[in-house]
């Protein structure tokens, strides 16, 4: 993808991401119907899977040679990240689109050959469109998102940590996580995972942690991420796969080996 097709795309994208967030504004206060997929707190609404349509169908008719994937099985069935690929999540943060109307984002990430061209993470309800392309910075609207602190030490961070597995012991050491909530500033959870990537690009978050991400939840968040010096990994500091769930760290470069060391040396691998 050369620079002149990357910034057509972009565009097009934008133009759609906008479109689309504008789509649910309209109908925020409709009645709605929440049906749940893996679990009680999985949940799904027809706006998540009309607007994971509405994407599918205007990608496959302006670039019928692109790929697709997203979470409300629209998309392609892969087994390599080649060619252009879109990876959408519709709504990310549904549970927070059905109980707050609000605090919920699309999110739309566009690789080529398995590296991150273009992100975008729109925060629906505030109108506030992150946006990155490679090579040349971040945006919050129009923007440009800081570099990220550099110098930032461990003990000043403010974390995402998702309290519902922080406390599973199935999943983490709950003595070492409770270690890691009392060395740091301090903790958030958003509900959004792309909005946490958001919060982490802007510098509002220093990072954030997850143990179970689907690729459509981080895709997005990765190229802005990128863009603003910021490093992402699965928890134990390894790529991510995305074709697959992941346990997700995404953060500041220099909180990073703190949060990885104290996690595979103390927790579980």
């Amino acid at each position: 993808m050369n620079r002149e097709q990357r910034d057509g795309i972009f565009q097009q994208a934008k133009e759609w991401v906008l479109e689309a967030g504008k789509a649910i504004r309209d109908k925020i206060n409709d009645p709605l119907t929440v049906e749940t997929k893996s679990d009680p707190n999985d949940l799904v609404t027809a706006m998540d899977r009309d607007t994971e349509y509405f994407f599918i169908t205007r990608i496959k008719e302006r670039y019928p040679e692109h790929f697709i994937i997203s979470e409300e099985g629209y998309g392609d069935e892969l087994q390599a990240l080649e060619g252009t690929v879109w990876i959408i999540d519709p709504i990310d943060g549904t549970m927070n689109f059905v109980h707050q109307k609000r605090n919920f984002a699309i999110s739309v990430g566009i690789y080529q050959d398995g590296v991150g061209e273009i992100g975008f993470i729109y925060d629906v309800m505030a109108d506030q469109l992150y946006s990155a392309r490679k090579g040349e910075g971040a945006y919050k609207n129009d923007t440009a998102l800081l570099p990220l602190d550099k110098q930032k030490h461990f003990q000043e961070a403010i974390l995402g940590l998702n309290h519902f597995w922080l406390c599973d012991n199935r999943l983490v050491d709950e003595k070492v996580m409770q270690h890691l909530v009392k060395t740091v500033r301090g903790t958030r959870t958003y509900g959004s995972a792309a909005l946490e990537f958001a919060a982490v690009a802007e510098g509002i978050m220093d990072g954030y942690m997850t143990m179970d991400l689907a690729p459509w939840d981080i895709a997005a968040g990765i190229v802005i991420v990128n863009e603003v010096g910021g490093r992402t990994t699965n928890a134990f500091g390894k790529p991510i796969n995305l074709l697959q769930k992941n346990s997700v760290l995404t953060c500041n470069p220099a909180i990073m080996d703190s949060i990885v060391s104290h996690y595979t040396v103390k927790g579980r691998k």
